[in-house]
């Protein structure tokens, strides 16, 4: 496709989103468990402040647009974000061979495109290949020109979630998207944030196709190049950030920080390539990992180039799986295999107080509603889980469901008696 699709004139888009907001069920079951757990059902109707940094209701951020329910990083996906309420859409940002930034989540397009199954690209097909010390097998975005992607479908990403629409929306370009925040915003009357991330920095500088001084000539010329802008810039490579510092970019800038997984025997983080630590710090021998950055050294260093951290969200709630007497993890909901659904949640850690002492705002990464991706704490709910954090002060939330978060934030208030 060679032209900008326009996403309130398509009719099987406008059909998919008024279909998906309509059946959009909103279960408040176990929300008194919640606000109990967080202290919020305790806190006095009097007393109105939130604790969040700036005392305002946390942001939802559309992850990767409504990517709960649509392809994700495609026009029609951060329309039905915004039209679900989200503030905020987050697009992540990549390269082409021709140096078009279009947003996907991994210079690898087998994981979100169709294009494994175009015969014209065959031959594009690379074995092993390098992306932040990982090898991996696919096609990978460097190798096409931007009229080339464009001729490819864009898929959903689980293969749990609803196939129906994949091939059918194309993959969009930054400038497209831009477009729509500044088409949404002047045609709704509010403000859409838009929260780009510099996707795999290093390894596309060293493909000689940086990504930094792209996004800031399109901030620049968007006139969102302040701090009062509605922009967030996003990296885990702390190098990028720093980069587009010392290049000028005023905006607001985010530290994201990852980890692999979570060892249900202990409840602690895990750390493998390449969720271990910032890719650039790998490249120059820095062997810190991601848990440095959450220490109190590593927010103070972090407070010296970024405004907030965007983290994982067991950095803030752990989660525990129960063990048996022989000291084996317990398939506790018998279902023959032990994951999130069996674990429960610890006490929350003071990262969220921590940030906010050295002025850090703190966003968290990743809200769904599967009950697959769900701690049994949580009772199969997933407004349960957005009350618990919002309780806890975060700022705001990247959410995959972005109906859902903004009825738990709803709810929230409410309880809150705001």
């Amino acid at each position: 496709m060679h032209y900008r699709l326009n996403v309130c004139s398509a009719t099987p888009v406008l059909v998919c989103v008024l279909a998906l907001t309509l059946i959009t069920a909103f279960s408040t079951v176990g929300l008194t468990s919640v606000l109990a757990m967080t202290g919020a059902a305790a806190a006095s109707r009097e007393d109105k402040a939130l604790p969040t940094l700036d005392g305002k209701p946390p942001l939802v951020i559309g992850h990767r647009g409504a990517s709960g329910y649509l392809p994700e990083h495609t026009l029609e996906a951060y329309q039905l974000a915004i039209d679900q309420g989200a503030e905020v859409i987050e697009p992540d940002f990549i390269s082409t061979r021709d140096g078009v930034l279009i947003a996907r989540h991994d210079p690898n397009l087998a994981t979100s495109t169709n294009v494994a199954s175009r015969r014209e690209f065959a031959d594009r097909k690379r074995v092993d290949w390098p992306v932040d010390g990982e090898k991996q097998t696919g096609w990978f975005a460097h190798d096409f020109t931007l009229a080339e992607i464009k001729k490819l479908g864009t898929v959903i990403t689980d293969p749990e979630r609803p196939q129906e629409y994949n091939g059918e929306f194309k993959v969009a370009t930054m400038q497209e998207i831009f477009d729509l925040v500044k088409t949404q915003s002047a045609k709704l009357g509010r403000t859409v944030i838009i929260y780009p991330e510099t996707k795999n920095p290093t390894y596309h500088r060293d493909l000689g196709l940086p990504l930094e001084d792209k996004l800031i000539a399109a901030l620049n010329a968007a006139g969102w190049n302040s701090r009062s802008a509605p922009v967030f810039v996003q990296s885990f490579e702390p190098s990028s950030l720093k980069e587009m510092r010392s290049k000028g970019l005023k905006t607001r800038m985010v530290q994201l920080i990852d980890g692999d997984d979570i060892d249900l025997k202990t409840g602690k983080i895990t750390y493998a390539i390449p969720f271990d630590r910032p890719y650039d710090w790998c490249k120059s021998g820095d062997d810190r990992l991601f848990a440095d950055m959450v220490t109190p050294s590593g927010l103070a260093e972090i407070g010296t180039y970024a405004d907030g951290i965007g983290v994982w969200k067991p950095y803030i709630v752990p989660l525990k799986g129960r063990m048996g007497r022989a000291g084996q993890l317990v398939d506790v909901n018998g279902d023959g295999k032990v994951d999130l659904r069996d674990a429960t949640t610890k006490p929350p850690t003071a990262l969220v107080a921590e940030a906010h002492k050295r002025g850090l705002f703190v966003h968290v990464f990743t809200f769904r509603n599967e009950e697959r991706r769900l701690a049994s704490s949580y009772m199969g709910d997933p407004q349960a889980e957005y009350l618990q954090f919002f309780g806890l002060g975060v700022d705001g939330v990247f959410s995959e469901f972005p109906d859902t978060a903004v009825m738990a934030r709803e709810i929230y208030l409410r309880e809150g008696g705001r």
